[in-house]
């Protein structure tokens, strides 16, 4: 049954909020994608939620709504090469950097999902540890970077077949830790993490 998620606001009403999220830190290939979004104050949608929570189908149809209806959004990638270069983590948090940068309306306040960020350009801002299951704005902005990074993978499937990422998005599954077994590493593989079961494979 879906639930609803309160759109919060941790400053007074009227302040224009933008939540943030990423996808795909946990893969071992393809980029990782960012979001930000501001709503309407008044938004609502039986369906949003924490993006991982919903099907496919569902996540499908709140991008479109979100798309549509939003005051701004915008999504950004960063690419493998640069994952590498400055770690995960720091390129989740310049992928939503770039996001917020990138959005037609500025925002004047920040809720960004998960306990890490680093101020830029003077935005205020607050990490919420589960905030894609709580705020509205940042579910939304986990649906179009989970839809968008989807979306990649399945295509770059296609060029690379053998290691189902139209299924595992790059995730280390089982099937796709056999495929480097078998097959190597591709371009598109992170080269600075990779699961213990891989450890002996040069890249």
């Amino acid at each position: 049954m879906p639930r609803k998620v309160q759109l919060l606001s941790c400053k007074s009403p009227g302040v224009t909020e933008a939540g943030c999220d990423e996808a795909g830190r946990g893969p071992i290939a393809g980029p990782v994608f960012a979001a930000a979004v501001i709503l309407p104050p008044d938004f609502f949608h039986p369906l949003l939620d924490d993006s991982k929570k919903m099907t496919a189908a569902h996540r499908e149809e709140l991008r479109a709504v979100i798309e549509r209806e939003a005051v701004s959004w915008a999504v950004e990638m960063v690419s493998v090469e640069e994952i590498d270069s400055i770690n995960i983590l720091n390129a989740s948090i310049v992928g939503m950097q770039r996001a917020v940068r990138k959005l037609s309306v500025k925002p004047e306040y920040l809720l960004i999902d998960g306990n890490r960020f680093k101020p830029f350009d003077g935005y205020p801002y607050e990490t919420v540890v589960k905030g894609d299951g709580t705020y509205a704005s940042i579910a939304a902005a986990s649906v179009l970077a989970k839809t968008y990074r989807d979306d990649y993978m399945k295509n770059l499937a296609r060029e690379y077949p053998r290691y189902g990422w139209e299924r595992n998005m790059g995730y280390p599954t089982a099937e796709h830790i056999q495929a480097v077994k078998e097959y190597g590493y591709t371009p598109h593989h992170r080269r600075s993490f990779h699961p213990k079961e891989l450890e002996l494979t040069l890249f």
